[in-house]
């Protein structure tokens, strides 16, 4: 990888942290949110065979907007990072102003339509959710709840896929791994 790439993703890995530096995983550990964005760029990495720093400079920005959007916005992330970036990012971003149950529902029905960079994000978004449902699952959340989650992402990522076939063994194999 060039060195301007790389210099980006250290960039993004910076701007990540500073962004989510108050922010904690829901699971017992209470983990910081960056391992989450690190984790799901890993898995974009390695999906991609690290060729598309487009798409990991996405994935370690993928929760910016939707989580800290106060902060930062979209024209933040064209200026820091690129329309190509900020359009990947705004196209996995929920819109927050609607009740949980609707953003859930148009992540479903939205996943069939998204830029296969965007599928790519997706699936790995949801791997990681997945594997953090798994090893360090949120004390309040009960069997069903769990159920239910892996239940949902499966939709979302029925619909995103034909992307990459590595991603999708991930997923299926975190899938299978949530005998609750």
């Amino acid at each position: 990888m060039k060195s301007k790439k790389v210099l980006q993703i250290v960039r993004a890995l910076d701007f990540a942290a500073w962004a989510h530096s108050s922010q904690r995983r829901k699971g017992g550990e209470g983990e910081p949110y960056i391992n989450h964005l690190t984790e799901v760029s890993r898995l974009v990495a390695q999906a991609t065979g690290g060729k598309d720093a487009t798409l990991i400079i996405a994935a370690l920005l993928h929760d910016v907007l939707e989580d800290q959007g106060k902060h930062v916005n979209y024209e933040m992330l064209v200026g820091n990072f690129g329309k190509r970036v900020a359009k990947i990012v705004r196209e996995v971003t929920d819109d927050m102003s609607l009740p949980k149950a609707e953003r859930k529902r148009l992540q479903i029905e939205h996943a069939p339509h998204l830029s296969r960079r965007a599928k790519i994000l997706k699936i790995a978004d949801k791997a990681a959710n997945l594997n953090s449902i798994i090893e360090s699952p949120p004390k309040d959340w009960s069997v069903q709840r769990k159920r239910e989650y892996f239940a949902w992402a499966a939709e979302v990522v029925a619909g995103c896929r034909g992307v990459n076939p590595w991603i999708e063994s991930v997923f299926d194999e975190r899938l299978g791994e949530g005998n609750f």
